[in-house]
């Protein structure tokens, strides 16, 4: 299940739709990314998301495929909100079931390191000085280096 939406989601809830449709996966590992109230230049008070319609959830479809294809996965779910999003808030769920935990973990951070670089979602922070737009981090690049097959 993959979703752009704007309204917040119930982490609970998404668990144990999860747990619901895992047969008998004997594991389920979840990430819930909230929006941070600093970065390097100081204080944040919200994000606003942007994305394109369509495209983003092929992309993030794509990179559920990609894991699916690298690992014995269950289900998977993705949640990504777009909109104006205060700080503390929730930004992004993912959610993976499998038959070992260590799939179910390295799938779970392939999918997040994946959809920070390649899923069309552009952000800016409010700031102090305003709406700022937040560049692609170096660190972001780095961790998905890691996955590339050579």
């Amino acid at each position: 299940m993959i979703c752009v939406q704007e309204n917040d989601f119930d982490h609970g809830y998404e668990y144990q739709q999860l747990r619901k449709d895992a047969d008998s996966d004997g594991a389920i590992v979840t990430f819930t990314g909230l929006v941070r109230d600093f970065n390097d230049d100081g204080a944040v008070s919200s994000i606003k998301l942007e994305h394109y319609p369509g495209m983003t959830e092929k992309a993030l479809m794509n990179i559920c495929s990609q894991a699916r294809q690298r690992w014995e996965l269950g289900q998977v779910r993705v949640i990504h909100r777009i909109g104006l999003i205060d700080a503390s808030e929730q930004i992004v769920f993912v959610g993976v079931s499998a038959k070992h935990r260590q799939n179910a973990f390295e799938a779970a951070q392939f999918i997040m390191d994946y959809l920070k670089t390649q899923a069309p979602l552009w952000k800016q922070e409010g700031t102090p000085q305003g709406l700022k737009w937040v560049e692609p981090k170096s660190s972001d690049a780095d961790a998905v280096k890691k996955w590339k097959i050579t």
